[in-house]
């Protein structure tokens, strides 16, 4: 299941990283907020799944925050379109689909949803803040190479 969010008025969150010159710059930071902002769902979805002392790294070790998709998922990404900058938030087990959402064997047991309706409230309030603080850090890198580079 795929969650759109859309956000409107950060026009100087926009042009700041506009100004940090280098598009791959900007798309770092977003990148870096967002798997901030998602990794706490992550980790309570991780919490919610049934831990099995037989398997390890099993389920509830098996919900990841990142940018990859699997082969059928990034199918699918790509007919809904490319965004600027994608950050996505599951389980790398597909046993944690049949457990989500049960099967024939077994009804549904969730728990990224849920770990998803208890954080979603927290992902969005200071997000910003989050943004401005990241795109400092990048630009004071940014600056410290370049005078670096002129030094040499």
């Amino acid at each position: 299941m795929a969650v759109t969010v859309k956000i409107e008025g950060l026009r100087e969150i926009d042009q700041a990283l506009a100004d940090l010159g280098k598009k791959a710059l900007a798309k770092g930071v977003l990148t870096r907020v967002g798997k901030k902002r998602l990794q706490p769902i992550a980790d309570k979805a991780n919490a919610l799944a049934p831990d099995d002392p037989n398997t390890p790294g099993g389920l509830n070790q098996s919900f990841v925050v990142g940018t990859k998709l699997n082969k059928r998922q990034a199918s699918l990404a790509k007919k809904a379109g490319k965004d600027f900058v994608e950050v996505y938030a599951g389980t790398n087990d597909p046993a944690g689909v049949q457990q989500e959402f049960g099967n024939v064997n077994h009804g549904p047991q969730p728990m990224l949803r849920p770990a998803w309706e208890e954080g979603k409230g927290d992902l969005l309030p200071g997000l910003g803040k989050d943004i401005w603080d990241e795109i400092e850090k990048t630009a004071a890198r940014v600056a410290k190479r370049a005078l670096k580079k002129a030094g040499k």
